[in-house]
């Protein structure tokens, strides 16, 4: 095979050289993306067996075209084995072990590659039983070749683990498993104990560390720690060249002793040997050595981690592994491995807060009372003499804000181990001692040592969630303080969140409230943007949680949203209006009217005159911003007005329709704008319910008229609520109207027909997604006539022309649409409900129904199985997959011999070679097994797996593209 593969590979090979270098050159995107379309069809042709052994062999290769060839071959073995004849695999083996011990002295990413090719050749060629000794035999004669073994040993039992991408089936990858991994165990425990024992360097080689991680869930763990190995991994976690990998180890084997009870003895021998990494702590932080600070911090956290149930045991016997792992975290300057211990906080925290662990709360009172103080320290913004601290580097900065908050969630945990009022206490006294110290020398221009005081007003803030309004010990004492803080940018900003985080302990405390109101609403005309924006957000609560507190101060709110409404940026507007409609909430019926008027009145002459004028993009998304603000008033201001009564928002609605109406008709070629209405009137049906009939007429016209002259989904999304609404004959909706409500759905429907039949489905995505979904609430409500309408059919060819999309929510929507269609063929109807003496019931289909949905499907199943199917091997977004496996499978419900003649007229359209002829006979064989048996519901795991499979064969890249465009490699012996 060798011989044939260099004679016939290198003709073959050329192209491929030169696409390569393509890829790697400066040259135009069109010649890349045809280069790389040349080397994506290369790696799945069955020429690529002889070229790829053509090019490893070869002088004239590249390192990195060799890469590339090996990497296909990899490709090769696991995805296209079914193209080679079953008698060409021994000589397949013996070449590929010939090349890898020609590799043996590297470079090190190749000799990976047919590593893990050997690896996958030996799990697929069932006849090989003898490949561990044959590998050793062949790689291990002399030292040179060791790391060959070595590198197999790794691999082999990472690539039996994938073994589900090959296609054997559960009970041969099951048996390969024991054969290759099992019966193999002490064979290579034994050879790697061997290999330790060998040399100095042999026992520091990461490479052995690497194995021995492999390894570790194959072989008894016991066996592990008591042989010599455990030793060497320990020895090799003190050197410099195997300190990553035997870290590594380390972690796997405390991993693998997470079911302390069963594995005590591996523990008792594995714990002592910690003692001997604490120095290094100490060492690791004096040296600033912060790369191997941050793997000995990872070790204790994880040993703590996994034996955190015998520390609340035996809190006198472990005491000393959680010092260490808080000692790591004082030291840690960098901040880069504290984040390793912070999931060891919580479990810790998890456990000693339950009555049974009192004790050990008792006993680790004092490391968590510390931990709150070492994150203080930690929580502080590096200081600096720069305007901008982190001169320039946004990433940077927004690294050390989201580090913070990962801090505060630490500080959580504290509250609930020590209580809140210590922590508060701990924040309230560095706030005094800063006020003590350097409280006389701050001025305007200059806060001195600012960081200790802002870190204190943030772990204030990270801690509000865990303050109960009732509070009584340190917030009356603290709130006072903050308001009365100096004026620096981010210690402003702090103070103000820090307020906005405890409106709910206001609302219990009224004295306070105006203070902190007053230090809020002065901060609005602050000259930071970032204190601006705080203050925004900071109003919304206090007004949200306060707004029983605020109702009579209504006039004084809606002159301060006036006066500074428009000088916000939009998010920060819509939180303002937010606020001040929580309180139009509160206000009674018989002012609301006025009240709501007097706040809306403003942003409706607004708009009013922006209309008017807008010509430019900006001032048109000035207009969607502005917008938004009357549905956020909407959404907010839902007061209970009782049935028969005038709601007093909805008559203030009915008088400003006519405008908001009039600016949609004004922008329909405007997205944004359209969308943005669309919205309000959605939400002002879902709002006001049944109050908003009197509007229904004019909005059922605006909405059919928007949608035939914009095509835009967001008036099929408007036209669902209507749906939802008002397609139930109760007390308060009539019959006639809810007629009228199927009515206007059919107008929808045939503007939308209308536009797919205009336009490819690529152009409408979300009018798509709009559509479905709002037919699935049609066919809940109005099963009968949908399902008998001549309308369904014409719906189902849509169904069907949608599943060609590539775009995931369009797609889903479809796909559920379906799936609750054919839900009606069944005996019992999908939606089932309580009945008036609150018994649960299953409602049953009409015959005439279920006569419907299999006529129907008679008609559209095949196309519709095509489309799934071909979707789930090529084009469905992951997330797409279970929703078409659940169509199918609804399918095989109701016409299982139908549905699998479809099933297999679509296997037989595949392109030829793309599946193996045994592959395809042995789904259908299944397939019409399960359905004999009368287990129809495990043919939709059979197809999962089967086009999941297809899929990663002959669809999804291959490996070794996508780095060629950006890197060249670096290569190691």
């Amino acid at each position: 095979m060798a011989a044939a593969a260099t004679m016939n590979g290198q003709q073959a090979f050329a192209p491929v050289l030169n696409a390569l270098a393509t890829m790697q050159s400066r040259v135009g995107d069109n010649q890349k993306s045809q280069a790389h379309s040349y080397l994506e069809q290369f790696q799945k042709s069955s020429e690529a067996w002889t070229s790829t052994f053509a090019m490893l062999q070869s002088s004239e290769s590249s390192d990195e075209a060799k890469l590339f060839a090996a990497t296909t071959l990899k490709g090769k073995i696991i995805f296209d084995f079914h193209q080679l004849p079953r008698e060409s695999l021994p000589q397949l083996r013996d070449t590929l072990l010939q090349l890898l011990a020609s590799y043996a002295k590297g470079p090190k990413p190749i000799r990976t590659q047919l590593c893990v090719c050997l690896a996958n050749l030996a799990i697929q060629m069932l006849e090989w039983k003898d490949v561990m000794s044959v590998v050793v035999s062949t790689l291990g004669s002399d030292q040179a070749s060791i790391a060959c073994v070595l590198e197999f040993l790794h691999v082999l039992p990472e690539e039996v683990t994938e073994g589900r991408k090959i296609n054997l089936t559960e009970d041969e990858l099951s048996t390969r498993t024991t054969e290759l991994l099992e019966q193999n165990a002490a064979q290579v425990l034994q050879l790697l104990t061997q290999y330790a024992q060998s040399s100095d360097a042999a026992s520091k080689d990461p490479l052995l560390m690497e194995c021995i991680t492999s390894w570790l869930r194959e072989v008894p763990l016991n066996e592990v720690v008591e042989s010599p190995l455990m030793e060497v991994i320990m020895n090799a976690v003190q050197s410099d060249q195997s300190f990553d990998s035997a870290v590594e180890t380390l972690c796997a084997v405390f991993k693998e002793t997470r079911e302390v009870d069963a594995n005590m003895p591996m523990i008792k021998a594995v714990f002592p040997r910690l003692a001997q990494l604490q120095p290094r702590i100490q060492r690791c932080a004096e040296e600033e050595d912060w790369e191997t600070f941050k793997g000995i911090t990872r070790i204790f956290a994880e040993a703590g981690e996994a034996w955190v149930i015998l520390i609340v045991r035996e809190p006198d016997q472990y005491r000393g592994l959680v010092e260490c792992i808080l000692e790591c975290c004082a030291r840690d300057k960098e901040l880069d491995a504290l984040s390793q211990t912070f999931n060891f906080w919580f479990e810790l925290k998890q456990y000693i807060t339950l009555e049974r662990y009192m004790e050990a709360r008792i006993q680790f009172v004092d490391i968590y009372s510390k931990l709150v103080d070492v994150m203080l320290g930690h929580l502080e913004f590096p200081e600096s003499e720069k305007a901008d601290i982190f001169d320039g580097d946004r990433e940077a900065e927004e690294k050390f804000r989201e580090f913070r908050h990962q801090m505060g969630d630490v500080l959580k945990d504290c509250c609930e181990v020590i209580g809140v009022t210590e922590c508060l206490t701990k924040s309230y006294n560095q706030i005094e001692s800063w006020v003590n110290t350097y409280g006389a020398q701050a001025h305007t221009n200059a806060i001195p040592k600012w960081q200790k005081l802002e870190a204190a007003l943030f772990s204030m803030r990270a801690m509000g969630r865990m303050v109960e309004p009732d509070e009584n010990i340190m917030l009356p004492r603290l709130i006072p303080l903050i308001v009365q803080i100096p004026d620096q940018d981010k210690v402003r900003f702090q103070a103000v969140m820090v307020l906005g985080r405890y409106t709910r302990w206001t609302s219990k405390h009224p004295d306070t409230l105006q203070d902190q109101l007053n230090f809020i609403m002065g901060s609005f005309s602050h000259k930071d943007s970032e204190v601006v924006r705080a203050a925004a957000l900071s109003f919304k609560f206090f007004c949200g949680d306060c707004a029983d507190l605020l109702k009579d101060y209504m006039p004084q709110l809606q002159q301060f949203c006036e006066s500074k409404l428009d000088a916000l940026p939009s998010s920060s507007q819509e939180e303002v209006t937010e606020g001040v409609s929580a309180v139009l909430d509160k206000q009674p019926l018989d002012t609301l009217y006025s009240s709501f008027k007097m706040c809306c009145d403003p942003i409706i002459k607004r708009l009013m005159a922006m209309a008017q004028s807008a010509t430019e993009k900006e001032q048109k998304l000035a207009i969607a911003d502005k917008l938004n603000l009357i549905t956020t008033m909407v959404s907010t201001v839902i007061p209970t007005v009782p049935p028969g009564q005038p709601h007093p928002v909805v008559q203030y609605l009915e008088e400003v329709f006519p405008i908001i109406a009039a600016i949609s008709e004004g922008f329909n070629d405007f997205v944004p704008i359209i969308e943005r209405i669309c919205r309000c009137w959605r939400y002002m049906v879902l709002s006001y319910r049944f109050h908003t009939a009197p509007l229904l007429p004019q909005l059922a016209e605006k909405l059919s008229a928007g949608f035939s002259s914009s095509r835009q989904g967001c008036f099929l999304w408007a036209t669902d609520s209507i749906v939802r609404e008002f397609s139930d004959v109760s007390e308060v909706v009539t019959q006639q109207t809810v007629d009228a409500i199927y009515t206007f759905y059919e107008q929808q429907v045939t503007t939308f027909l209308r536009t797919l039949n205009d336009l490819p489905p690529e152009q409408l995505p979300d009018v798509i997604e709009d559509f479905f979904r709002l037919t699935t609430d049609v066919l809940l409500y109005h099963t009968p006539k949908l399902l008998l309408s001549p309308l369904m059919s014409t719906i189902l060819q849509a169904a069907t022309t949608s599943l060609t999309l590539l775009k995931e929510e369009p797609l889903m929507a479809t796909l559920h649409f379906l799936r609750d269609f054919l839900a009606y063929g069944d005996e019992h109807a999908p939606a089932s409900h309580f009945d008036l003496d609150g018994q649960y019931r299953n409602r049953t289909n009409p015959p005439e129904i279920r006569a419907a949905v299999h006529s129907l499907n008679s008609t559209h199943g095949e196309a519709i199985v095509q489309r799934c199917m071909t979707g789930m091997m090529y084009t469905f977004p992951a997330d797409c997959v279970p929703d078409a496996s659940g169509v199918l499978l609804a399918l095989f419900q109701l016409m299982p011999r139908e549905t699998a003649q479809w099933v297999g007229g679509t296997v037989q359209m595949l392109p030829e070679g793309s599946i193996a002829p045994q592959e395809q006979e042995r789904l259908l064989r299944n397939v019409e097994q399960r359905i004999e048996s009368g287990e129809v519901r495990r043919v939709r795991a059979l197809l999962q797996d089967f086009t999941s499979g297809y899929r990663r064969r002959n669809v999804a890249p291959r490996e070794g593209l996508g780095r060629l465009e950006a890197v060249r490699f670096r290569f190691a012996g």
